[in-house]
């Protein structure tokens, strides 16, 4: 297009003045912008829709223009406006001034030093912002579909924005790019195994893609390469990775577990939502570890064929919307205060997990109990007895658990440290994505008064559905 023809600097849109161009791209141009009566730095997307230009300049402007549009939170840009695209097509959005986890990315693999405590942490930090940003997303129905590094930005306190939706597929808008396109579309290094079969509604794609980051992270490399065939893209249908640990044995056990855990595949035998990957990169010590964490190899030729085989036959599912995946696959948080809690009331909070795993077949259960910080205190002459109360509590939940048969995979505990308990309980859920919330009543009169009624604080203030569990007045004792 010609310079003539295009808006300059100094120019003005629709009110907004246009301050500097901050990028130049073969399918659009950004600047920075202005509008009186608007106190948020903006930025324009001015998208190049010459004759001749590709289709997806097209179709991906117009996908990201209605997306955006319903999108809200901290997690994407604040949209602002958009032009018409038979006048004067444009996007005006937040203008998120922070680096882009392609930039912390180019960090980590220019230092030198190995593998240590300090680059573990940050890796965990960022990916987790990522997982979190991405579980806001697909509760607004919505599936990224090109998550990489270049489209995640980072704001002052960590918070991780997603950016670039012009191949995201929302549940309730027309598809534009599965109409238009008959072959798979995305970033060749990250598209999931299902994008490549045609199956664009799944949000565990996006949880393939945040795990061929993690995985370059760790070492450097991407797992499936960075293809230009239809054969190189479908490699990863049948083919593994090599072990994260294989490339950098100081890759500790977890890690590499939660790396594999989000690259299977077959889309069932991932993680079930971004925030159990989350969970699992804040709470390494609770990562259950598989025949994933020490493997040191691919798998063999034979089990490579018979994958190849199985592709041949997989049909590609009816879509259902990312919000109803997400309810088969919820985060339930069983608080416990098990020194005053009668077994009457232990088995009736028992009876009620055992209903809601029946009911949900995805979902992860993590038991809770509170200690005060002074029990809990590192002061050398306390430490051991604060050892021991808190291994007590594990093992009183643990036993707890036991008759529910969970696997490993499935439960996770958690002594948290506060002098209110209501106040733990509610901060972990908000934390942690939790769906629901179930608490036992304290069923004695005299403890309620002792100690206040916990249950009805959080019920009040939770962030999730909450159930109250009671032992019926004729058991009580």
């Amino acid at each position: 297009m010609e310079t003539k023809q295009f808006p300059q600097v100094g120019s003005e849109i629709d009110g907004f003045s246009l301050l500097e161009k901050i990028y130049e791209g073969g399918m659009a141009s950004i600047y920075r912008v202005s509008k009186v009566g608007i106190d948020l730095p903006m930025i324009m997307k001015i998208p190049k829709l010459e004759f001749g230009s590709h289709p997806a300049c097209f179709v991906g402007f117009e996908v990201e223009q209605m997306i955006l549009e319903k999108l809200s939170g901290p997690h994407v840009p604040t949209f602002v406006a958009k032009g018409d695209m038979a006048v004067q097509p444009y996007l005006v959005m937040e203008y998120i001034d922070g680096a882009s986890l392609h930039d912390y990315l180019d960090q980590i693999w220019n230092r030198t030093e190995a593998w240590g405590t300090s680059r573990i942490e940050a890796v965990c930090r960022w990916i987790a912002a990522l997982a979190d940003a991405l579980h806001d997303l697909h509760r607004q129905n919505v599936v990224h579909l090109d998550i990489k590094p270049a489209n995640i930005l980072f704001r002052p306190d960590g918070t991780a924005v997603i950016i670039d939706f012009g191949l995201a597929h929302h549940a309730h808008l027309p598809d534009l790019i599965e109409e238009t396109f008959h072959q798979p579309v995305g970033t060749a290094a990250y598209i999931s195994p299902e994008q490549i079969l045609h199956n664009r509604c799944d949000p565990r794609s996006d949880i393939f893609a945040l795990g061929v980051i993690l995985y370059q992270f760790a070492t450097g490399r991407l797992p499936f390469g960075n293809p230009t065939t239809m054969g190189g893209f479908r490699r990863r249908l049948f083919l593994d990775p090599s072990p994260p640990r294989k490339v950098q044995p100081d890759i500790p056990p977890w890690l590499q577990e939660i790396i594999l855990h989000c690259l299977e595949a077959h889309v069932e035998d991932r993680y079930a939502s971004a925030a159990q990957v989350a969970f699992d990169l804040t709470h390494r010590d609770q990562v259950t570890l598989t025949e994933r964490a020490q493997r040191l190899k691919s798998a063999s030729l034979l089990t490579a064929l018979r994958r190849w085989y199985s592709v041949l036959t997989i049909s590609v599912k009816p879509c259902h919307d990312p919000l109803f995946h997400l309810s088969s696959a919820p985060h339930i948080l069983v608080a416990l205060d098990i020194p005053h809690a009668d077994e009457k009331l232990q088995q009736a909070l028992r009876d009620f997990v055992r209903r809601a795993l029946a009911a949900d077949a995805h979902c992860r259960i993590t038991c809770v109990t509170v200690q005060a910080p002074s029990i809990l205190a590192e002061e050398d002459e306390n430490h051991a007895l604060a050892h021991s109360l808190f291994t007590q509590r594990l093992v009183e939940m643990r036993h707890w658990a036991q008759p529910l048969a969970l696997s490993a995979e499935k439960i996770r505990f958690q002594v948290l440290e506060s002098n209110d308990i209501a106040d733990a309980v509610l901060a972990f859920a908000k934390t942690n994505h939790v769906d629901q919330i179930i608490i036992g009543a304290r069923g004695s009169s005299a403890l309620r008064r002792l100690l206040g009624s916990v249950s009805s604080k959080v019920a009040a203030a939770a962030p999730c559905n909450v159930t109250v569990v009671r032992v019926p007045r004729a058991q009580e004792i």
